[in-house]
């Protein structure tokens, strides 16, 4: 059952992570869940790093780091992604 909350957790902030990217982003769907993902993760352990991973309560700020996350990796894996597909990311 884990597995599907990873997957629903990734593919909503992969989404807010488009939708704060300013622009087009080029990659499929699929790809911002896994994106998305990985933020999760990288938020996570950035979290564990500075001690607020377990608090009392809801943890904003761990949810904020791991929106964060997913906002640098949708930003750095759309530009990896339009390099694998040869095209030319246009300014907008």
């Amino acid at each position: 059952m884990q597995w599907l909350w990873a997957i629903i957790v990734g593919f909503v902030l992969g989404l807010i992570a488009r939708a704060i990217l300013p622009g087009k982003q080029h990659q499929p769907l699929w790809l911002t869940t896994l994106f998305g993902m990985a933020g999760a993760i990288l938020g996570n352990a950035v979290a564990g790093w500075i001690g607020v991973a377990h608090t009392g309560g809801i943890d904003w700020t761990r949810h904020l780091l791991q929106l964060a996350g997913a906002v640098l990796i949708v930003a750095l894996g759309d530009m990896v992604y339009m390099s694998l597909r040869g095209g030319k990311k246009q300014m907008t």
